[in-house]
């Protein structure tokens, strides 16, 4: 992955799966179908004359936003999943995350409470899990999603072992 200008200096990121890619473009296609659904059905009343109190201008206008909508939203889904990336560094475990509004989070193992895996049914038929920590903050929101299944498994063995071997603060 390329460097950003929020990276720490010399950190060399490992992204998510690619099938992370698929996933997302699946819910995104799912989401995308059901909303045209939505906007159909207004539009064909309108267009066969029982909806006589709504103007068919407005129907299109609103069927043209969703395709905007969802063609600038497929097309930024690559991109956003590229953007996914974590590094496990000596006393901490950095995630970054973002296209246009980027995140990069630092979580010092000895502030881990538990890690949780969790596995969704698209998930699981691409052999893939979503990782999150939680710490004490409640505004930690530090998940890794599209990991393949056995680095997931690895990941939370690794980080609960280190989370243990320093217990900061407890």
């Amino acid at each position: 992955m390329p460097s950003e200008p929020i990276d720490p200096h010399g950190v060399v990121w490992t992204g998510v799966s690619p099938k992370y890619l698929t996933v997302r473009l699946l819910g995104w296609l799912l989401s995308t179908v059901i909303w045209l659904i939505v906007l159909g059905i207004p539009l064909v009343l309108v267009l066969t004359g029982v909806w006589t109190w709504l103007a068919p201008w407005i129907i299109w206008s609103l069927v043209a936003l969703e395709v905007i909508i969802a063609a600038w939203t497929g097309l930024l889904i690559p991109r956003q999943v590229r953007a996914i990336g974590y590094a496990e560094r000596d006393d901490d475990l950095l995630i970054r995350s973002g296209l246009f509004f980027q995140r990069a989070m630092v979580v010092p193992y000895g502030r881990m409470q538990y890690v949780d895996v969790a596995v969704g049914p698209v998930q699981r038929a691409f052999g893939l899990c979503s990782l999150k920590l939680h710490t004490a903050a409640p505004g930690t929101n530090a998940e890794i999603p599209g990991l393949p299944a056995d680095e997931g498994a690895r990941l939370r063995e690794q980080l609960s072992a280190r989370g243990e071997a320093r217990l900061a603060g407890l």
